[in-house]
């Protein structure tokens, strides 16, 4: 015969599994019990299920990837993507089945994605995850620099240039990244002159009053060789009037030409021949010095030679190729100017004159050379007008 006290305890037992089956049979109570795929609890019971296009905890992540949250199952509420230095832009899709990151990952982020969905009945899950992206050092990432500098008034035939401080070896990449615009709309291309410097100009010399905008959007974009843009900048310049002087290296005179008119016209002397022929072909204007030492050595002529010289406050020079051509004031051949070519290469007129265009003259002013059969080329300071513009454009590497 059972004792009472085997009763209480028989049916304490019955009682206790009553509890524990009363708590199994609901579902909607357990709040929270659900994980979402990063381990992180949900909400109750959601048969949405988001995945991520970068695993979590992910390391040296590459910049130029790009982060896409899809959901299954259901529909997003929202996403966000928290860097060190700022949110992760990015858009949900029109249908709320996707999200993807319109901005570029920075090297040497931690970034942490939370992405919220609901399924059909209303049930949330929440997916929550952290990645960090590579970190690239100085030598593995290359910055852009403008010429001209941003707000410069330039002349007629200054082409947009974009100078980088580590080589791009891959062009393409870059270069679907670089726009020109400007107002008036003028057609035109870009051509790279090396593997660190690339130009833009249009088909003709500029129209007057155009405003010109360069934008570099490489901000984390692959330059090949292991090499990305480090920052997106963009710079603004304006055309000025249009000064155009033309050289005769046969008659030994200068007309230059505001705006489409004859304004002075100029005696000259350019270089001896054949020694030291002048260029001919399209020059621009790249700087200019009130007084200028000069110095053939730089030329490889020896300055104690019979043809060296050192000249200190060379007066109004302005530079119109590297290789050391400039138009300047030449007092000391004032006799031979108009009537013969006298100089190393260089461009001489008598003070007066050389001052007055000194001081009409603009960085970007078209010098166009005529006479002799020593041509200018590309490289040998702003040469970008001496290819026809087929053959110029055939130098973008995306043509």
């Amino acid at each position: 015969m059972r004792s009472r006290r085997t009763w209480a305890a028989a049916a304490a037992a019955v009682l206790l599994m009553s509890v524990v089956s009363a708590c199994s049979d609901s579902p909607k109570a357990l709040t929270g019990s659900k994980s979402d795929p990063s381990g992180s609890p949900s909400a109750s019971q959601s048969d949405a299920k988001i995945t991520a296009s970068i695993p979590a905890d992910a390391t040296d992540v590459k910049v130029n990837r790009s982060l896409r949250l899809n959901v299954d199952g259901g529909t997003f509420q929202t996403v966000s993507v928290a860097g060190t230095s700022g949110e992760l832009q990015g858009a949900l899709a029109g249908d709320k089945l996707s999200w993807q990151s319109s901005g570029r990952l920075q090297p040497g982020e931690t970034y942490r994605v939370r992405g919220v969905a609901v399924d059909q009945d209303g049930h949330q899950t929440v997916y929550r995850s952290k990645f960090s992206t590579q970190n690239l050092s100085m030598d593995q990432q290359t910055f852009p620099s403008f010429f001209p500098l941003p707000g410069a008034t330039v002349g007629v035939g200054m082409p947009a240039i974009i100078r980088f401080d580590v080589p791009i070896e891959n062009k393409a990449s870059i270069e679907k990244h670089l726009h020109v615009t400007s107002v008036p709309a003028q057609p035109g291309a870009f051509h790279w002159v090396s593997d660190t410097e690339v130009h833009w100009r249009p088909q003709n010399y500029w129209q007057p009053g155009t405003k010109v905008t360069v934008n570099a959007d490489i901000d984390s974009i692959p330059a090949g060789n292991g090499i990305f843009g480090q920052k997106s900048r963009t710079s603004s310049f304006t055309i000025g009037r249009s000064m155009i002087s033309k050289v005769n290296t046969k008659t030994d005179q200068m007309r230059v030409f505001q705006d489409g008119k004859l304004v002075r016209t100029i005696p000259i002397t350019t270089g001896q021949q054949p020694k030291y022929t002048t260029r001919s072909g399209v020059k621009v204007i790249v700087e200019k010095y009130r007084k200028k030492r000069m110095n053939s050595e730089t030329v490889g002529i020896d300055p104690n030679g019979p043809d060296g010289y050192n000249i200190a406050g060379v007066e109004y020079a302005m530079r119109i190729t590297y290789s050391g051509e400039f138009l300047h004031a030449a007092p000391w051949s004032v006799g031979s100017q108009g009537h013969a070519n006298v100089s190393h290469g260089c461009t001489g007129m008598s003070t007066a004159n050389a001052a007055w265009l000194y001081g009409q003259t603009l960085i970007g002013d078209v010098v166009e050379y005529s006479g002799t059969d020593k041509p200018m080329t590309l490289t040998n300071g702003i040469g970008d007008w001496n290819l026809p513009f087929d053959q110029y454009a055939a130098g973008s590497a995306l043509s």
